[in-house]
């Protein structure tokens, strides 16, 4: 078929409204008109659907596009017959959600040669009835839409792909036109390979979007940061992604908690809910969306202003792509991504079990999201990396690491220390054993193996034990590590690493790049954990801190007894002024407010009123309600009646660990409780005595971990856990 440019032109104003293409749009539509096969990878928000919109308009029979989606063929067919108003038979779909009689208006409507487009997901093409359908009408052309779907090594591949081929051969032959958004040159080369279009002429468009922001945080309160974020942000559209349904609809309830009109969308919903989640979000009928991966596919909303990454997503395909769906009109487009470690562990976790092959490419794929999330170098150089364009200058001006650089150093000598440590010993170990050897820290693994004995034990002692771990994993992120998921996270050397240490050049590391071991998807509670500095009122928290070292001497305390760090930078961040604001701050009971609050009180309000501060008096984060609150009223009347432990835990079926995680939950919501009756029965008094004086003299936090390193008698961590508490309700409240 032959057609002209101010032919192209003229439909394109009268289908679409548009007075011009945009980028390849015109080059690529006058190719596939001509019969051509086509290969187009277009950044999402670039305009890829218009390029087998137009042709299947213009061109004789009748177009297949192959979704991924039912959501996105509601949404495309949709917006197609309202360019085309008055004629709904020019575009359909096909998949399982149709009734019977929905079949045969499409069948008729396919026979008779109006509809121009026929959307179909790959599983209903391949049902015989279909295909014989298929075959009695005349196509224009196929178009394989989000044909990353095809690759093992793409962000959402999906087995049914790798038949589409095959498929289109038994229906007929017709010109092939497959797109997608995201793909590496890996990727790209499995899609045409199984296509069998290896000849398809390449439309590549450029994977920047500079009106977009990129930034990952540290999880440490994710939750407060989105609700943060989102009311300094108010009446903007935006979409938050998780990993699993339960933290979509926990997030959702605590969202609309907190005044925020927020709906869940993922695979677990019934299909009409989807559908009137998605079109309430569509139609600004609310202003968030919290979805796992599911939601987004060609979903044209122009103007979603942030995207936000409440887990650190598996490829960095997936990545880009869902953060693509922010600023399609070009105007502001914030991506903000959380990231801890221990999300990437539970991933690895997540793989066991699966064939060795995904396992690997699994692995690789989220080790260039590990690379990612850590590295201080320009994330949009990174990101366009990745995808095989360069991006040569050396500061974007708009993401974290360009507007906030980052502190290097030159991490040769530390490295090559790494190395030769792993390389000495003839059994291989854990990241944090390693880290733990070179720090001098000793434990009881430690001295197991006899490892305090080596004669690298403690050869980096001037650095901390997180210091470490945190080279190592940059070391596995430049591979010159590797960490072996099917021998539960060993780390080995490579070549690269080996070489490296044979013949040692500089290595720029990240410095002061620590992330929090992040929060559990079931922790909602403030907890005693570590959280990183918030970007507080840097002066005030500096007072804040002179305040604890003085009360500290006087009342000759540990200064974590009286606040922790997180709570300090908390008051530096909401400026409480009350003990009923004191109590928002993390770790923050009604005990220890009343107990040493009023000195901290009387600071605040006076520098308050001194620096004329505004207080953000208004954010405070409500917590929604959850099943274990009857739990907590039984446990703690349980321990008033002076219950054993056990006999608690079985009434409400849980184990002791989960019972003692509980009662900590209780205790540091600022209630105290009376457990010496059980303690006494079960733990000899000199234990006792050690725990205890090792809390109220030695301990710098009330981490477990550190008690188990620190104590040298081996006592059980449930014996640690116990007197903990004892020393919080006695001395801490």
């Amino acid at each position: 078929m032959v057609i002209d440019s101010k032919q192209l032109h003229q439909k394109l104003r009268k289908f679409f409204g548009f007075d011009s293409f945009k980028g390849d749009q015109e080059k690529i539509i006058t190719h596939l008109v001509s019969g051509h096969d086509a290969f187009v990878l277009m950044p999402t928000g670039g305009g890829k659907s218009l390029c087998y919109q137009l042709p299947a308009l213009v061109m004789e029979g009748t177009a297949i596009v192959i979704s991924p989606l039912i959501a996105l063929m509601k949404n495309q067919v949709d917006a197609i017959r309202g360019f085309v108003s008055g004629n709904d038979g020019i575009a359909h779909f096909l998949n399982s959600s149709l009734s019977k009689a929905q079949l045969n208006e499409v069948r008729e409507d396919l026979l008779s040669g109006e509809t121009k487009l026929l959307y179909v997901a790959p599983e209903s093409l391949t049902k015989p009835e279909n295909v014989e359908m298929l075959k009695e009408i005349r196509i224009s052309f196929y178009a394989v839409d989000e044909a990353h779907c095809i690759s093992e090594w793409g962000h959402d591949f999906r087995p049914e792909y790798r038949r589409i081929k095959e498929i289109i051969d038994s229906i007929g032959h017709a010109p092939v036109i497959a797109l997608t958004a995201t793909a590496t040159p890996k990727v790209q080369s499995d899609i045409l390979k199984n296509l069998g279009i290896q000849d398809a002429k390449v439309f590549k468009s450029s994977f920047n979007r500079p009106n977009l922001y990129y930034e990952v945080r540290d999880k440490s309160d994710p939750k407060r940061d989105i609700i943060r974020f989102i009311k300094q942000n108010p009446g903007k559209s935006g979409i938050i992604y998780c990993l699993s349904r339960k933290k979509v609809e926990e997030l959702a309830a605590l969202l609309n908690i907190n005044g925020i009109k927020a709906l869940p969308y993922h695979a677990g919903l019934d299909a009409k809910t989807r559908a009137d989640n998605q079109d309430k979000f569509l139609m600004e009928e609310i202003d968030v969306i919290v979805a796992t991966i599911a939601f987004g596919m060609g979903i044209d909303k122009p103007d979603v202003r942030f995207v936000i990454h409440y887990d650190i997503p598996k490829s960095l395909e997936g990545y880009y792509q869902e953060t693509g769906r922010a600023g399609r009109d070009g105007g502001e487009g914030k991506c903000i991504a959380f990231y801890s470690y221990k999300d990437i562990v539970k991933l690895e976790k997540f793989m066991q079990g699966k064939p060795v092959s995904e396992q690997e490419i699994g692995k690789q794929l989220l080790l260039e999201t590990v690379a990612y999330a850590e590295s201080n170098q320009c994330r949009r150089k990174l990101l366009l990396n990745y995808f095989g364009e360069d991006y040569t200058q050396e500061n974007c001006g708009s993401c974290d690491n360009c507007l906030n650089p980052k502190k290097q150093f030159d991490g040769q000598e530390e490295m090559s220390l790494i190395i030769e440590l792993v390389e000495s010993m003839p059994e291989h170990f854990k990241l944090e054993h390693l880290a733990n050897i070179l720090a001098g820290e000793s434990n009881a693994m430690i001295k197991s193996y006899e490892h305090d004995k080596l004669e690298l034990f403690g050869a980096g002692k001037d650095h901390p034990f997180r210091f470490w771990c945190d080279v190592i994993h940059q070391g596995i992120v430049l591979h010159f590590l590797e960490k072996d998921i099917e021998s539960y996270g060993l780390i080995y050397v490579t070549d690269k690493g080996r070489e490296f240490n044979e013949h040692p050049y500089t290595v720029m590391l990240t410095e002061e790049r620590y992330f929090a071991e992040g929060v559990d998807d079931d922790d909602d509670a403030a907890g005693t954990g570590p959280k990183a500095g918030g970007g507080g009122d840097q002066m005030l928290l500096a007072m804040l801190k002179e305040l604890r070292t003085d009360m500290s001497k006087k009342l000759k305390l540990q200064p974590w007894i009286i606040f922790g760090d997180p709570a300090l930078e908390d008051m530096s961040i909401l400026y409480p002024v009350s003990p009923e604001e004191l109590r928002n701050c993390q770790g923050v009971g009604e005990g220890k407010a009343r107990k040493f609050g009023k000195p901290f009180i009387e600071l605040i309000s006076k520098y308050v009123e001194e620096n004329e501060i505004e207080r953000p008096d208004d954010f405070v984060v409500k917590s929604v309600a959850n099943s274990s609150t009857a739990n907590k009223v039984f446990i703690i009347q349980g321990v008033d009646r002076k219950l054993p432990l056990e006999d608690i835990a079985g009434a409400k079926s849980l184990e002791m660990d989960e019972l003692l995680s509980e009662i900590e939950t209780i205790v540091a919501s600022g209630t105290k409780l009376d457990l010496n009756y059980y303690i006494e029965q079960n733990i000899d008094d000199d234990v006792v005595d050690e725990i205890y004086d090792y809390f109220k003299e030695e301990a710098s936090s009330d981490s477990i971990e550190d008690a188990l390193e620190d104590l040298e008698q081996d006592y059980e961590e449930f014996e640690i856990r116990l007197v903990r508490l004892k020393f919080l309700c006695e001395v801490a409240s």
